[in-house]
């Protein structure tokens, strides 16, 4: 008998990440997009070092679960903080953040996410050289 989940479940090829949204080179392979009520969306993104998303929200808010390599993350207003392999972050509905590899380590993470009207994420504007690099060592 064939999985359930294979009815809804669509094998989407992994596409590069556009550069609206992303600074360096990144992959995105979407696993999972349920229907209604649900509208959950589970993306593995695959950061390049020194990769990164843009500024962002999520409407419902949003986990990573970092599967490999290490990776820096910003909650605005916040200090640049780091992200190992192993480790779940959280960020609330709404809150402005960014995330990605860091300068010389790939990251793999997995990113967990409910759209609201057929939207899970609101992009804002590219995280700058500077930003990106004020993490404390």
């Amino acid at each position: 008998m064939e999985s359930p989940w294979k009815t809804f479940v669509p094998q989407a090829p992994t596409r590069l990440g556009p550069p609206e949204w992303f600074t360096g080179t990144v992959y995105l392979s979407e696993l999972v997009v349920t229907p209604a009520p649900m509208h959950l969306h589970v993306l593995r993104v695959m950061f390049a070092p020194g990769a990164r998303t843009a500024w962002h929200t999520h409407p419902q808010g949003q986990v990573l679960h970092v599967e490999s390599g290490i990776g820096w993350f910003q909650r605005w207003g916040e200090p640049v903080r780091e992200m190992k392999a192993g480790d779940t972050i959280y960020f609330a509905a709404g809150e402005k953040h960014w995330h990605g590899a860091s300068p010389t380590h790939a990251m793999t993470h997995l990113a967990i996410q409910a759209a609201v009207e057929g939207v899970s994420t609101e992009w804002l504007e590219r995280v700058s050289e500077e930003e990106y690099r004020q993490k404390a060592d």
